[in-house]
C-alpha cells in the first residue's frame, strides 16, 4: 500500500477502501448509504453508469462475489480529493476473476465521501 499526503487522510482512506470492499462482498447496504456522496456516480465493467440509487440497489442485491480482495492500493491525496487505485482479486459464482478500480472521494463537511468509482474485469 502506497500513501502520498498526510499520513492521517491516508490512513482513513485505506480504512475506507477495505470497508468499501467488504461492503461490496457482503451486500452491506447501510455502508454504501452513510458513505457515497449524494452526487456518486459508478462505471461499471458492462460500460453502464449508475447514479447513487441505481448503485444503492444494486448493492442491496446478494453478491456472488467471494474472497474479494484489493492488492497494490495507491492513495494520491490532492487537498480536500483523493484517487484511490487498486488491483483486485476475487471469485465469481465461485470462478477466479480478477480487475482493477479507482475511487474518487472528496472531504465534504470533514467527512470523506466516494463521489465516483471505476471498476475494470480481465
Amino acid at each position: 500500500m502506497t500513501v502520498s499526503g498526510p499520513s492521517a487522510d491516508g490512513e482513513v482512506l485505506l480504512r475506507l477502501n477495505s470497508e468499501y470492499l467488504r461492503a461490496s462482498e457482503q451486500s452491506d447496504r447501510g455502508w454504501f448509504e452513510q458513505h457515497l456522496a449524494p452526487d456518486f456516480l459508478c462505471s461499471r465493467p458492462d460500460g453502464t453508469l449508475l447514479d447513487r440509487a441505481a448503485f444503492l440497489v444494486r448493492a442491496s442485491a446478494p453478491s456472488s462475489l467471494s474472497e474479494l480482495e484489493g492488492h497494490d492500493v495507491v492513495v494520491r491525496l490532492l487537498g480536500d480529493v483523493a484517487l484511490v487505485h487498486a488491483r483486485t482479486t476475487f471469485r465469481d459464482g465461485g470462478r477466479p476473476g480478477h480487475g482493477r478500480y479507482t475511487d474518487v472521494w472528496a472531504r465534504r463537511a470533514g467527512r470523506w465521501l466516494a463521489i465516483a468509482a471505476h471498476v475494470t474485469r480481465c
